[in-house]
């Protein structure tokens, strides 16, 4: 294994927790995602894994990132392997969500999510990209304010 590969791949998830924390949605999700890729957070979101677009997904991360306060993803243990323009990342998560209290009623304001990630990378012509994203969640607290972010009409 390249030590190179290996923190050009480590600082991908770096960035991808960037793209929330920042909510940078315009150039972020290109420099570390391919175009299409695989997401999976069905043990989060109930959503099963699909393949979409990768501008596609920079907007359903945009609304869904929208109405937190702030958010702050801590991705640690990384265990990388390599297999030529391929490798698999294992990490553990901890994500933190905040919302306004308008959208609270007081109530308690912080969606915790504790789990992991086992995604999927390829050595692109502009480097390294995650093609596969899977988050595992193995805690949650406050699970509903994912909810009461959503909009209660979908928008026309």
């Amino acid at each position: 294994m390249n030590a190179t590969d290996r923190a050009d791949i480590i600082q991908l998830l770096g960035r991808y927790a960037d793209i929330a924390d920042l909510k940078e949605f315009d150039e972020l999700p290109g420099l570390v995602l391919t175009d299409p890729l695989t997401v999976d957070f069905e043990s989060v979101a109930g959503i099963p894994p699909m393949e979409t677009p990768l501008g596609g997904y920079a907007e359903i991360l945009r609304g869904a990132f929208a109405p937190f306060t702030a958010t702050h993803h801590a991705i640690t243990g990384h265990v990388v392997d390599i297999d030529g323009d391929r490798a698999t990342v294992h990490a553990h998560v901890r994500a933190e969500h905040w919302l306004p209290e308008e959208l609270t009623g007081g109530g308690p304001n912080r969606w915790l999510v504790v789990g992991f990630y086992d995604n999927e990378a390829v050595r692109t012509a502009d480097g390294w990209r995650l093609s596969r994203v899977k988050l595992t969640a193995s805690y949650q607290e406050n699970a509903q304010l994912a909810s009461a972010a959503l909009p209660s009409e979908p928008a026309r």
